[in-house]
């Protein structure tokens, strides 16, 4: 699916651990064969204030994966087109089977203010405690090398290059 096509309507199944963590109504915006576009709204329940950040009904993810990287860049907005800013999950690389994006969660998240002033590594007990080390050392080095590779991109303000599509145009 190219930018120009008319959106799918999809299903995100968000994987940790061999357990679906959460599945949620999206629509594919773009699929250039490596990197996908979707849109979805907030699929939790309620208000989620991470202190840094609240996710609340009516907040607008539109969310990007790769099927050759190992992270996933979510850009937050409120309702009204406010942009709140982006949290970023390592990811094993995206799969997409008809109608539903598969991504297996490792853990280690970042968060982008808005304005780039504030980058924070998140979960990084969560990864330790999770054995990954132990069961896929490969994995894991992959996950911390992508968390790393984030954090470079986001504190030189360049986060939003990674997310440039052929024909996009998102707001």
């Amino acid at each position: 699916m190219s930018a120009g096509r008319a959106e799918q309507a999809v299903s995100v199944r968000l994987v940790k651990a061999g357990i679906t963590k959460i599945r949620y109504p999206a629509v594919l915006l773009a699929d250039d064969g490596v990197h996908l576009v979707v849109r979805a709204s907030w699929a939790g329940e309620g208000v989620r204030d991470f202190g840094f950040v609240r996710f609340e009904p009516g907040d607008v993810f539109t969310e990007h994966y790769w099927r050759d990287r190992w992270y996933a860049v979510k850009e937050v907005r409120t309702g009204d087109g406010g942009l709140k800013g982006w949290y970023c999950d390592i990811v094993r690389p995206a799969l997409l089977h008809d109608d539903e994006l598969v991504v297996e969660d490792l853990d280690l998240d970042l968060w982008v203010s808005a304005d780039g002033s504030s980058v924070l590594r998140l979960d990084e007990d969560e990864f330790a405690d999770s054995g990954l080390e132990q069961r896929d050392p490969e994995a894991a080095e992959a996950a911390v090398g992508a968390l790393d590779a984030l954090e470079r991109v986001a504190l030189v303000g360049a986060l939003g290059g990674l997310l440039a599509y052929e024909g996009s145009r998102l707001r």
